[in-house]
């Protein structure tokens, strides 16, 4: 089932639970911090921002977890020699006050913890992310970036989920293939974002309160093809009971294209244990998302305290196959980069 919400509507009925679950191509739910029935430490919020090309990549995240402030720049190279940086700053309890905006079409949100100043500027014209991290990965050189988003698209992915207990939920919503221009400058080499190298952004803006033990996959993509149209895609599962809707979704040129569901297959050893840099294949129940992907970085920056654990496995690499639209146009892929990742965390 595929449930489409049409027109604007509270998020969260008088018992903290989704009132209408589903699908939406714009942000017709409306969040409120006041309509949540569970502890304040149990809420979570985040803004995680990705801009990158072909050749390089970098990560941006600001995030109130409820009981932890966890703010991150991920700067990732995906040339011959691939190479990753993963640096972050946690606060203890912020309970809400780092100040996350109730909506994704506007608001700025900035964040001074440890070595680390970031801030995202959205007046609803122009998304703006910059910052500045002092001695970054404890190299003893600072990494600055300064990036400007523009022609968001008019549909993105949308989505509103239960999970099977009271009082928790997960709102979503996937904007890819914003145009990207700025740069990121560390260690004496600036990379630059813009539409000449066909860099593009995704934000993945997300609210809600989980339960504790959670094993998500999530796959994203952006790209410029061969003729200059934008295409993009969004799939995954994990993210509570989506029997009203998946977040399976494809993007061109600005519109959005549903997807029923779409399988990530991830190699094993004899021993149940992932490998996550072997060949992953993508495959879909409607025939519509059908894909290889070959890693080049596996991104995990792992936070294991025993009961608390933020166990990620993001991994960069370059995808190979077909979608179809809507209207059954099909669009051929081949070795564009993209992320796909199984994430287990106990928060």
């Amino acid at each position: 089932m595929q449930h489409e919400i049409l027109k604007k509507q509270k998020l969260l009925d008088k018992n903290g639970n989704i009132a209408e679950p589903g699908f939406a191509k714009k942000l017709l739910w409306e969040y409120n911090r006041a309509d949540i029935k569970a502890p304040k430490w149990r809420i979570k919020e985040w803004d995680y921002y990705y801009i990158g090309n072909q050749n390089y990549g970098l990560c941006l995240t600001i995030a109130d977890a409820g009981f932890v402030a966890s703010h991150s720049v991920s700067l990732l190279g995906f040339g011959e020699k691939p190479f990753q940086y993963n640096g972050s700053e946690m606060g203890a309890l912020p309970l809400g006050k780092v100040g996350m905006p109730k909506t994704s079409e506007f608001g700025d949100i900035s964040v001074n913890q440890g070595n680390l100043f970031m801030e995202f500027k959205n007046d609803g014209v122009i998304r703006v992310l910059r910052g500045k991290y002092k001695n970054y990965c404890k190299t003893g050189k600072d990494l600055v970036f300064d990036v400007k988003l523009t022609q968001f698209p008019e549909e993105s992915m949308v989505i509103a989920t239960p999970f099977d207990k009271d009082k928790h939920f997960y709102y979503n919503q996937k904007i890819n293939c914003m145009e990207a221009e700025g740069y990121c400058e560390f260690d004496g080499v600036r990379y630059d974002f813009n539409r000449e190298n066909g860099s593009m952004a995704t934000l993945d803006w997300g609210r809600g309160v989980w339960t504790y033990d959670n094993t998500w996959l999530w796959g994203s993509g952006q790209m410029y093809l061969e003729n200059g149209d934008r295409f993009g895609f969004n799939i995954g599962y994990g993210f509570g009971n989506t029997s009203a809707a998946s977040e399976n979704m494809l993007f061109y040129n600005g519109t959005s294209h549903k997807l029923e569901d779409v399988i990530f297959h991830i190699p094993q050893n004899e021993k149940g244990e992932y490998l996550y840099m072997q060949p992953w294949n993508f495959t879909s129940s409607d025939g519509r998302f059908e894909m290889t992907f070959k890693p080049v970085i596996d991104r995990d920056p792992p936070a294991d305290f025993g009961i608390i654990a933020m166990l990620p496995h993001q991994v960069f690499g370059k995808i190979s196959g077909r979608a179809v639209l809507d209207d059954g146009t099909v669009i051929e892929i081949t070795d564009k980069m993209v992320f796909a990742e199984r994430v287990h965390n106990k928060w």
